[in-house]
């Protein structure tokens, strides 16, 4: 069948001047139609080579893959994205409980509707702690971080030793670089103490308390004294938690003459002169039956308000929280006197921490605690819950302003007391030293040098 086919081309003598005729053309059209019809080129091949044959098959290349380094301890989280229902859990102590029948209780349910109200989806779960102990706030957060993490709270209110507990052992989330509201100006020194651990902010702080000087004008008479020979001088019997373990009016007064509490090394230091000196003062209250010996047995500042409410002394040395939940009007607030010339005081308090593992809800957990500790739903609250404000623009809320005026001077003197690590070294032997003082079993001096040994004592 190849005659068929005409010769092409000038490789041959003579191609190049022949013609091919119309009805030779013709002819070969049609064979090669039927021939595809029919499914038959095969023969078609020697002549009209790679004109049916597919093209070659090329094996493609491997992609190039990009491994990128390692980055050590470091995992890349999701980027939150809400969808459906989010359900944040904030843990809070008794005195905060939002079910309550308080004034402050109502507030606080009311901000948290006002929250979920503004945040269509996000619903609130409030599980109430003990402050402390079995079940309490810290060791149940210990207990879900290690056992069931899915049960651990969005959100935690925690008192400053727990909170510099939590911090250091990984429960709790530094908010540096997360929450705006921590780097507001807005706070008082003590409240920014508060909410650092290791200079790091670990908590937005929503309640401050601080030792206070109470008294009863009316029963004491004359004018409020200013130091404490002046407070001496009364005569009247004057309580204070004496038996107290971490001995913080003794450290109070120590450090308000500039003590310091630790050495160039970061251990726990006392200075035995100025220690000496808060014991003389001791020395002569229990002397002049200011202090008398039933200090020795209260343990706590709750302790010694229930022994004022009773009317079993007219002066009394407690948090400042006490009286503020209260406002009795028999009573004045006063300034602790200080033994050095500024005025110092110690404050602890209350911050709200981030413990949510899940990065979609610790992203609202912010924005909650955030939308608690506006300063101007903290000043209301804080007025109704009976704690000294964090933020200076709250101060204001606090009437009359007198008051106003004290819890002032109580808020910028104010300096948070020291760590966990310190404390405990220094209250035991500050605790004893001023017992034996009190209780007429060691001179100032001795009892100044007894502790600072103590404390060098392996």
């Amino acid at each position: 069948m190849t005659g068929l086919l005409p010769r092409t081309g000038k490789n041959r003598k003579g191609d190049g001047n022949r013609r091919i005729s119309p009805a030779l053309m013709r002819l070969t059209a049609a064979v090669l139609i039927l021939a595809l019809l029919g499914g038959c080129v095969q023969w078609l091949e020697p002549i009209l080579p790679g004109l049916f044959s597919p093209p070659p098959t090329s094996t493609p290349e491997a992609p190039i893959t990009l491994t990128p380094e390692a980055e050590a301890s470091v995992t890349p989280e999701p980027q939150p994205t809400f969808s459906g229902a989010v359900t944040l859990t904030l843990w809070l102590p008794p005195q905060f409980d939002p079910a309550a029948d308080t004034p402050a209780a109502q507030l606080l349910q009311q901000r948290l509707d006002a929250f979920m109200e503004e945040n269509p989806g996000v619903l609130i779960h409030v599980r109430i702690k003990a402050p402390s102990g079995p079940g309490g706030l810290l060791e149940s957060l210990t207990a879900a971080a290690a056992a069931a993490p899915a049960a651990l709270p969005s959100v935690i209110a925690l008192n400053r030793g727990d909170l510099e507990a939590a911090a250091l052992k990984g429960l709790i989330y530094p908010l540096e670089g997360v929450s705006e509201e921590i780097e507001s100006v807005d706070w008082y020194p003590y409240a920014r103490q508060l909410s650092r651990v290791q200079d790091i902010p670990f908590a937005l702080p929503i309640a401050g308390d601080a030792l206070m000087l109470f008294y009863r004008p009316a029963s004491v008479g004359g004018s409020p004294p200013q130091t404490w020979q002046e407070v001496l001088a009364f005569g009247n019997p004057l309580l204070f938690a004496g038996d107290d373990p971490q001995a913080l009016l003794t450290l109070t007064l120590y450090r308000s003459l500039g003590g310091l509490v630790q050495d160039l090394q970061g251990r726990p230091a006392l200075q035995a002169d100025l220690l000496q000196q808060v014991f003389e003062l001791y020395q002569e209250g229990a002397r002049r039956g200011t202090f008398p010996q039933s200090v020795t047995q209260y343990q706590s500042g709750g302790q010694v308000w229930q022994a004022y409410l009773e009317g079993q002394a007219d002066w009394a040395v407690t948090f400042a929280s006490f009286y503020l939940s209260e406002l009795p009007a028999d009573t004045t607030p006063m300034l602790l006197p200080s033994l050095g010339g500024d005025d110092f005081t110690q404050a602890i308090g209350w911050g709200l921490a981030i413990a949510d593992p899940d990065p979609q809800r610790r992203q609202m957990a912010v924005e909650l605690a955030e939308y608690l500790n506006a300063a101007d739903f903290l000043a209301e609250w804080a007025v109704a819950a009976g704690y000294l404000p964090v933020h200076p623009t709250s101060l204001s809320a606090w009437q009359p302003v007198t008051l106003q005026n004290t819890l002032s001077r109580v808020v910028l003197s104010a300096q948070i007391r020291p760590s966990n690590e310190i404390l405990a070294s220094l209250g035991p032997v500050l605790r004893e030293s001023g017992l034996a003082v009190l209780r007429n079993q060691s001179s100032p001096a001795q009892a100044a040098q007894s502790a600072v040994e103590k404390l060098l004592t392996p």
